[in-house]
């Protein structure tokens, strides 16, 4: 099973649970990431919802807390995915009426320019509302937990207390955790030690 490395941005932010939406997920551990603009501003910039060097300057401090929002949401969603046919899924109806809501608008619209080397690169239409940036992560949600081949593929890491949830697209869907290098790595560590104190035990 190759090992699923975690793609680190300034922030803390991470890029490696497998799509845009989960990725967004991530941000609320293991504490708050998206609590500044700048924050917010590195993580649209990360997750390719924009073009690289796409402007951001005209974001402003109504934008976190909407992204948070939508996070909640879809949360609320995918939790209730994972447990499916053990909870009682009415009181995500409200959940999933938001992010409908919020996929609704169109995502920012590209367009290809010639780049200096004369080869096409793709830009945005214009600088890219918040409005169509949530647009973009809650159709993706909304991909997700409509297809059911991905949507069979969604798992919470089994590491120790690590709510994160990643696509598992691993051959044979053996991945057990968010990260090799986190959650992976502390689990190989508490085992080297579990060895060790039952060594010296039996001494």
């Amino acid at each position: 099973m190759a090992a699923v490395t975690a793609v680190t941005a300034p922030y803390g932010l991470r890029f490696d649970a497998g799509r845009i939406c989960l990725d967004l997920l991530a941000t609320a551990h293991p504490g708050e990431h998206l609590g500044s603009l700048p924050a917010l501003r590195a993580w649209i910039t990360g997750a390719h919802l924009v073009p690289p060097g796409t402007s951001l300057t005209h974001a402003d401090a109504s934008w976190p807390p909407r992204f948070r929002e939508l996070r909640y949401a879809i949360d609320r969603l995918v939790r209730t995915q994972l447990a499916a046919g053990t909870v009682d899924t009415r009181p995500c109806d409200l959940a999933l009426a938001r992010v409908n809501a919020l996929a609704r608008p169109a995502p920012p619209a590209p367009r290809a320019v010639r780049g200096g080397d004369g080869t096409l690169v793709r830009v945005l239409d214009g600088p890219p509302g918040c409005t169509a940036l949530l647009a973009a992560v809650a159709r993706d949600a909304v991909d997700l937990l409509t297809d059911p081949v991905t949507r069979s593929a969604l798992r919470q890491c089994a590491g120790d207390n690590c709510p994160i949830v990643y696509l598992d697209t691993s051959r044979g869907r053996r991945r057990r955790w968010c990260s090799s290098e986190v959650c992976g790595n502390r689990e190989r560590v508490a085992r080297h030690r579990r060895r060790v104190a039952r060594a010296r035990a039996g001494r």
